[in-house]
């Protein structure tokens, strides 16, 4: 078995790729020192761990700032385009208690949000007045490149209410009110994404979303005026060259107000007439999709708008009227296409549809991998796409290589750079090469054994974390992802309690040893994805504490899922588990991730699942279940699961096992929810899927007995995982949407000439 790398050997594969670039590392060491003494006021003897991290961020900051400064006057130089851009227990992540040294505040640019008042309409046009103000303060982070010397900018806005905000209630007494509203403006950037299943958390929802889009697209408009040295007296007083300089990229629903604000500065306040205005919009924003789910497409109450943004509320209901007159006049007669069409949804509660805003008011619509891109056409955005086919386009998504190989899998990193050299880590494709390696008995062996090496950590974390011992030699089988019914990870549970009950009906037969993972959170308001991680845990709770079943099963639900475990269990992850179904997700990132780091996949045809298995040859891929026509097919037949429930004794005793209380002795109905689910509500048709599924997992441990023939796939896998960078997402996002030729050019650095 082999051990895990010391500290040196870690260090000394770290430094084989040099990414910190270090210039001159006793200069480093002694604006740690500087940092530690004189921006913290402390020394080694009472210094935390907590004081060496800022210090050391203070240390690698400086590095930056100098190429961010650089990289912002090259900009202003060359005037380039912009580019925008058990119980699941909830607690607050107070991330900010700290401080954070990366971000530089820039109170000097602080601007005014507005909600609420009403409109007039003047002579000069309409005027939004009697509103209530919050300020938005810009944040900067600096964004790094990969050895070029950019330092791009990500700016964020932190909610302040004005000085001056109900300071007539406080000087009569009304202190605590003043400070209740002061609380109230400001907690628009305190929490994110609030619990939104009841009024309260649907307007602070909105404010959210609104001032984030007010507060930008201010900012946007105050640099294009400006001169390109950065100075604030505008200069441009034309915004004909505005889309030729600014690319807003709506990423999902979310920031669809975008288009009524823009429009609303265009008009209101650039007095551009509404044509030249609608113009500038279109060509300026581009909109992409994430979901086909329906619930998941925002629809805005038209009595919240009202209230929150009345003059917004006029502009898109002028935007829906012009719209749908071009609709009429390319399809006169059909009023159904227009009820189906319309920005405006009638019904017990009028609505507005975000994502036919976005689709109206942007030049390009896309989705985030080819097969989804193609269902939107077909399906939630057909009418759209018989309307304007030109705006229809699929960029399928990407990770970074830098974060999700090299820094999280560094021995992996290392040992593809001995065969192929380190120019594959900006050039992903470059993979490719490794297939002259399928068959290298060497190459097997390394690529064994960082695989194994990792696994052994990860196992070493999971038992001091959780109590539990794993087995390093098992299938680690990982399936993390937000909690969803869409994901099924209810399907996982039941190849779980399947496993366990042959265990147990026959407990002298070998099985490959499995530690099945499965992480994720869910929402707040999210009740049957509570109650799944619920049943993974209860499971898990019978599973392990089994002592006929041993090490050959365990069961653990990864709690508090987030990128730094992500960068732990991946890299140790045998078997990928991406069993949506067919139709429902968009894309996925995490299949990629674990593809590239030598995971192999099982999955269902859906998402970027079918170009990645396009890419290895279907033959390097566990394919089971329904294609997205056979889903169709059975939906026109009628789904019955009580037809597989009948017909499949497996599925029919776990079925049992779960109503009478198998899995939680002291609360028998405790997933009566679950099983009234699957059996009569259940929209994503796990049961249908269940056979081919557990015969899949067949072949998935028939293939581990030979490491070997598992090693080659992978490194099958990993060489053909080159499609997936974000640099490849990134390049043509920029040539097909924003109208940018993307560059490798390295800056000099500050203190080289230019």
């Amino acid at each position: 078995m082999s051990r895990p790398l010391s500290d040196q050997e870690k260090r000394k594969q770290i430094s084989v790729r040099g990414l910190a670039g270090v210039e001159n590392v006793s200069e480093l060491k002694k604006n740690f020192n500087r940092h530690l003494h004189f921006t913290l006021v402390k020394d080694r003897n009472v210094a935390t761990p907590r004081d060496y991290y800022f210090a050391l961020a203070h240390t690698v900051r400086d590095h930056l700032v100098g190429r961010w400064i650089r990289t912002q006057q090259h900009y202003y130089e060359k005037d380039p385009k912009k580019i925008c851009g058990g119980w699941q227990m909830e607690e607050a992540d107070d991330w900010l208690r700290y401080g954070n040294p990366w971000e530089k505040a820039r109170p000097e640019f602080t601007l005014p949000v507005h909600f609420y008042g009403r409109v007039e309409h003047t002579s000069q046009g309409a005027k939004w007045v009697d509103t209530q103000v919050v300020l938005a303060m810009p944040y900067d982070t600096p964004v790094p490149g990969y050895r070029n010397n950019i330092v791009n900018t990500m700016r964020l806005w932190s909610a302040k209410a004005p000085n001056d905000f109900n300071l007539k209630d406080f000087n009569v007494g009304g202190y605590i009110q003043a400070v209740l509203d002061r609380n109230l403006a400001e907690n628009i950037s305190r929490v994110l994404y609030p619990n939104d299943n009841f009024f309260e958390g649907k307007e602070l929802r909105l404010k959210q979303e609104y001032f984030v889009v007010a507060a930008t697209l201010q900012d946007i408009i105050r640099r294009f005026k400006s001169s390109k040295f950065g100075c604030r007296d505008p200069v441009r007083t034309s915004f004909d060259a505005f889309p030729d300089k600014v690319a807003i990229q709506l990423n999902d629903t979310h920031p669809s107000l975008a288009i009524p604000e823009l429009m609303r500065i265009l008009v209101d306040l650039e007095r551009l007439d509404w044509d030249k205005a609608w113009d500038v919009t279109v060509r300026t924003c581009a909109y992409t999709n994430h979901t086909v789910l329906p619930e998941a497409l925002e629809r805005w109450p038209v009595h919240l708008i009202e209230t929150l943004l009345p003059r917004h509320l006029q502009i898109i209901y002028e935007i829906n009227q012009r719209f749908l007159n071009r609709v009429a006049a390319m399809f006169p007669g059909d009023v159904d296409r227009l009820r189906r069409m319309s920005l405006v949804e009638e019904g017990a509660v009028k609505r507005i549809n975000m994502a036919h805003l976005c689709i109206a008011g942007s030049h390009a619509v896309n989705g985030v991998a080819r097969i989804h891109s193609e269902i939107l056409k077909k399906t939630i955005f057909k009418d759209f796409y018989e309307l304007e086919p030109h705006k229809f386009q699929n960029k399928t998504n990407g990770i970074t290589p830098r974060r999700w190989l090299v820094l999280c899998n560094p021995g992996l990193a290392e040992v593809i750079a001995e065969r192929i050299g380190e120019d594959y880590i900006s050039d992903l494709d470059q993979l490719r090469k490794l297939l002259s390696y399928v068959d290298d008995e060497a190459f097997i062996r390394d690529v064994a054994k960082v695989k194994q090496e990792n696994k052994l950590k990860f196992a070493a974390y999971l038992e001091r974390e959780y109590k539990v011992h794993i087995n390093p030699n098992s299938l680690f089988d990982v399936q993390v992802k937000r909690i969803h019914e869409y994901k099924r990870q209810l399907l996982n549970c039941l190849h779980i309690i399947t496993l366990y009950n042959r265990i147990k009906q026959d407990p002298n037969k070998f099985v490959v040893p499995r530690t099945v993972m499965i992480g994720g959170k869910a929402a707040p308001g999210y009740h049957m994805a509570k109650m799944i991680i619920k049943l993974i845990t209860a499971i898990g709770d019978v599973v392990n504490h089994d002592p006929v079943v041993g090490d050959r099963l365990r069961v653990i639900f990864l709690e508090n899922y987030r990128v730094s475990l992500a960068e732990k269990v991946i890299p140790a992850a045998d078997l990928s588990e991406q069993i949506s179904t067919a139709g429902t997700e968009a894309s996925g990132t995490g299949n990629m991730k674990f593809m590239l780091n030598g995971a192999l996949t099982i999955g269902t045809m859906d998402g970027a699942n079918v170009e990645m298995a396009e890419e290895a040859g279907e033959e390097n891929f566990f394919i089971f279940g329904m294609r997205v026509e056979d889903v169709e097919k059975l939906d026109q037949r009628g789904y019955n699961a009580q037809e597989y429930h009948d017909r499949i004794p497996e599925l029919r005793h776990i079925i049992e096992q779960l109503s009478s209380g198998f899995f939680s002795p002291k609360q028998p109905d405790l997933f009566k929810d679950i099983v009234n689910m699957l059996m009569h509500h259940d929209r994503f048709k796990v049961f249908a899927d269940y056979e081919d599924y557990i015969k899949c997992q067949e072949k998935v441990s028939a293939l581990y007995k030979n490491p070997r023939e598992w090693t080659r796939m992978v490194i099958r896998n990993i060489a053909t995982s080159g499609k997936f960078s974000s640099d490849r997402t990134i390049a043509q996002y920029a040539r097909e949407i924003w109208g940018v030729d993307p560059s490798r050019k390295r800056l000099p650095a500050p203190d080289e000439a230019i």
